[in-house]
């Protein structure tokens, strides 16, 4: 079942959160997904379900990699919630020619790409008898998407429920609960919104044990699971790594007898923005990944053949990175002796000379700094020469989120051209580092050409 709302802000996180952590004390097993690029609700849908992190994204990864990615996502499990994004029809800015329902990347486009029901949470704190016209719109407006039932959320009263729920009897909708208004149930947010459950281990899971248990009290859960029940089968095969990894490197690569690439992930609290299927293609792919939190780890797994530095909010922790100046020396050293590096968002910020005047890595000729506003959006790229992840002409789909500003904005060879600004981010044939985020189960090849360059690096330095 989808989970959506009419707007930003209504309680999707809340009400979905609650219900995977609610359905799994329960017994069951529960598989939690969000539709968009979101990195920050999967990890709290992570804690709820003990189970890693899941983006289904149309625009990144193509309509039809949805259903699969679903698939394998969910394998194994009883029920799935998918958490939608914004408002039920918003999404990608640029619909034009689009005749999906709602927007492109939109929770009903994903919703009817599943033929999932669609649960409604609306934000009830404002009105009374209103909120009847509000759902009947919703569930009138396409017929592609079927809204199962409302969770009414922000519920004042006793009486406020009663002439909600009265209501909402002539929409013929069904209310599968309602969630009084709670302060003390909260998840903190900051410039860029939730902040991410590895920064706050042990508050997280308490919040996502206090959800569950306010949904629980709250929602009819025989009812909720009903509705995913009611969800026609899927016709498909489930996404395989190993034959994405297999079809995007032509044919094997791996020499027999030859040693598997180390490839080290940076992780941990400052680290967090990365999708799981990334890993899957390279571990599918041949190669031996290990985890590595610059906060705390002074130095590389020995030996390191290549690295992937990924999201995530190095600004709040600019100090402690400064800090771990072993690290950074390992980082740069490795750069130097031609070790494929790739760095997303947050890696570029790490690769740079400084950010906010804490000194960095040094591996890029360029300097970070916090800025006043917000970059978000979609981008349609394309790398303007060849470097380590594409070949010059490829097209990529991608998604930028920050608020710094890394200057200059490119080098000799950009990694990637997305507006008439010219080329962005630093590239070359062993390094690539811009603000992209790309999914790399839309774009296999990007593993492949990577996981090339770390098979040649570690072979080159073992001779």
């Amino acid at each position: 079942m989808v989970i959506a709302a009419p707007a930003s802000s209504s309680g999707k996180t809340t009400v979905a959160t609650g219900l995977m952590a609610a359905l799994a004390a329960r017994g069951d097993r529960v598989s939690g997904h969000k539709v968009g690029p979101d990195y920050i609700d999967p990890g709290y849908h992570a804690l709820a379900t003990d189970r890693p992190p899941r983006n289904l994204d149309p625009v990144l990864c193509g309509e039809e990699r949805v259903v699969p990615l679903f698939l394998h996502g969910a394998a194994g499990a009883d029920i799935a919630v998918v958490e939608g994004v914004m408002g039920m029809f918003d999404g990608a800015a640029d619909s034009a020619g689009f005749a999906g329902p709602g927007d492109p990347g939109s929770t009903a486009h994903v919703a009817a790409l599943l033929g999932a029901p669609v649960v409604l949470v609306v934000d009830a704190s404002r009105s009374a008898r209103s909120v009847a016209a509000l759902v009947h719109g919703f569930c009138t407006y396409d017929p592609r998407v079927r809204v199962a039932g409302v969770v009414l959320n922000r519920v004042g009263s006793d009486r406020h429920e009663r002439i909600l729920r009265t209501a909402l009897e002539d929409t013929g909708t069904e209310v599968l609960g309602a969630v009084r208004r709670r302060a003390e149930v909260h998840t903190p947010s900051r410039h860029l919104g939730l902040i991410p459950a590895a920064e706050r281990a042990g508050e997280a899971r308490r919040a996502v044990r206090e959800l569950g248990a306010l949904v629980a009290a709250s929602c009819d859960l025989d009812a909720v699971a009903a509705v995913a029940r009611a969800a026609p089968p899927l016709v498909g095969e489930p996404w395989d790594p190993g034959a994405a990894a297999a079809e995007a490197a032509g044919a094997a690569e791996a020499r027999a007898g030859s040693r598997a690439p180390r490839v080290a992930v940076f992780g941990g609290p400052a680290f967090t923005f990365g999708y799981t299927e990334q890993e899957e293609l390279l571990r599918a792919g041949g190669a031996e990944v290990r985890t590595v939190d610059p906060l705390s780890d002074e130095s590389l797994p020995e030996p390191t053949d290549a690295l992937v530095v990924g999201g995530g909010f190095p600004e709040v922790h600019a100090a402690e990175l400064s800090a771990n100046a072993a690290l950074r020396s390992e980082v740069a050293a490795l750069a130097a002796r031609g070790a494929p590096v790739a760095a997303e968002c947050a890696g570029l910020l790490y690769l740079s000379r400084s950010l906010d005047g804490a000194p960095m890595c040094g591996v890029l000729p360029a300097d970070a700094t916090m800025s006043g506003s917000l970059t978000l959006g979609y981008r349609s790229a394309v790398a303007v020469a060849d470097t380590l992840l594409a070949r010059a002409g490829t097209r990529v789909r991608g998604h930028e989120f920050h608020r710094t500003v890394v200057e200059p904005r490119s080098g000799p060879r950009p990694a990637w051209q997305w507006n008439s600004r010219g080329g962005e981010g630093f590239a070359s044939d062993t390094i690539s580092a811009s603000y992209l985020h790309v999914h790399w189960a839309g774009n296999p090849a990007i593993a492949s050409r990577f996981l090339r360059a770390a098979r040649a690096h570690s072979e080159g330095m073992s001779r």
